[in-house]
This record gives structure tokens, C-alpha cells and sequence, in this order.
């Protein structure tokens, strides 16, 4: 019996590392709260879609150090639609090639949700859907002017404090974070324009979000470390 086919699918690479995290466990296994993990947190925003009646299929990018991330997910069977990828050691390194390794798998509207990333507002991934209907990527952003957690991570020029902006530029860790103001949490795209989401994760490419349409939400954490 095939899989039903997915209203919008969300790639989750879970094949990272995790070095700088330094605990034995996956970083987006670390536990918050009772029975409440950082992946747990990262992915309110898809279970928030999903129980508003969407069809959602999550692509899961792992390797053979996250069998526990597998079977923690289990949990979500039955609301997700989840299916696994492999990333060995002939598919490219990095996150661009995890999203590469999961696109095959992508039906519909597709958005990047990272394991270790919480955002704010669960209702944002059905915003950035709604972004990308409209031009073509959908962002999920908070404000930042910390160079050092810009280095780290997807980093935002945006014209506009609060609620919907504009994208004036974009780069993956910057080495020269001047001019840069805030961070991605979450990107969706359309079906069509998907083959370029590998380019929002390469530091070689000039990044498809310029131009896009952004939520600014209040916070986007990104777990990189036991403290969070």
C-alpha cells in the first residue's frame, strides 16, 4: 500500500555530529523538561501544521551514530508521515548535502526544520508556508545583532522590526557578520523553486532568500551547547 501524498513536506537532517555540543547523546535529544526534548521543541511548529488537518511528510536525514534520534521519533508515527534517508559517506558532507539526500523524497511546498533549532511560535511554519504561496520563500526569523551567534548560523539583512519583513540579504555563517541583523529559524519553499534549498546551507553560493518574505518571531534558540 503506498504513502498517501503529502500536503507539504519537511526535510529534518539529523545526521550532524554534534561536536560542539560535547554530551554522548544527540544534541536534539538533550532534555529540557520532563519527557520534553530540544527535537520535541523544534518540531511544535510541523505537529502544529499537521494537527490543523495538513497531510505532512517529514524526511528524515540520519546517519548510523543517530539509531536513537530513529526510534525517539517513533512517537510521532502517527501524526507525521515519516521517512528516513540515509546520508553515507558518498553522499556530500554538511547540511547541503543532507538536504540534497532528502529532496528526492519531497512532495508539494517543502521547509527546512533543524533538529536543534526552537522557535518561538508554533504557528510559524504555517506562516512561511503561507509566505512561500505567495513568492516563492517563506522564512522564519528572529532579530540578532550578537557577530558571534551570527557567525554560527543562517544570517539575515531584514528591512522591519515586527511581524511580516523583506529579506535584503542573506549568508550562511558569515565571516564578516557587519551588516547583518537577524537569523533564520525555519525556510519553506515551493515545489518548484526546491531544487535551490541546498543553496541556503552553502557559504559558496549566493542564497535564493534574498528577496524573500519573513516572520519575525521573538526567539530563535539554537542548541548548540549543554546550556542552550
Amino acid at each position: 500500500m503506498s504513502a498517501p501524498v503529502p500536503d507539504v513536506s519537511v526535510i529534518l537532517p539529523c545526521a550532524g555530529l554534534g561536536t560542539r555540543f560535547g554530551a554522548p547523546y544527540a544534541k536534539e535529544l538533550h532534555c529540557l523538561a520532563p519527557g520534553v526534548t530540544v527535537l520535541d521543541r523544534s518540531l511544535e511548529p510541523v505537529v502544529e501544521l499537521a494537527e490543523g488537518g495538513a497531510a505532512v511528510r517529514v524526511v528524515v536525514v540520519f546517519g548510523p551514530h543517530k539509531l536513537d534520534t530513529v526510534k525517539y521519533l517513533a512517537r510521532y508515527a502517527g501524526t507525521l508521515q515519516l521517512v528516513f534517508v540515509y546520508q553515507d559517506d558518498d553522499a556530500e558532507p554538511g547540511l547541503d548535502g543532507a538536504i540534497r539526500c532528502a529532496l528526492p523524497m519531497t512532495r508539494g511546498p517543502v521547509a527546512l526544520v533543524l533538529p536543534d533549532i526552537v522557535v518561538s511560535d508554533a504557528g510559524s511554519l504555517r506562516e512561511a508556508l503561507r509566505l512561500a504561496g505567495a513568492s516563492a520563500w517563506g522564512v522564519v526569523a528572529a532579530k540578532e545583532r550578537d557577530p558571534v551567534v551570527l557567525r554560527q548560523m543562517g544570517a539575515l539583512a531584514v528591512d522591519g522590526d515586527a511581524g511580516v519583513v523583506t529579506v535584503e540579504a542573506a549568508a550562511e555563517k558569515p565571516a564578516d557578520p557587519s551588516g547583518f541583523n537577524a537569523l533564520w529559524g525555519i525556510v519553506a519553499v515551493t515545489e518548484e523553486q526546491a531544487h535551490r534549498l541546498p543553496d541556503v546551507a552553502r557559504r559558496d553560493a549566493d542564497s535564493p532568500l534574498a528577496g524573500a518574505r519573513a516572520l519575525v518571531v521573538e526567539r530563535i534558540v539554537n542548541y548548540n551547547t549543554t546550556e542552550g
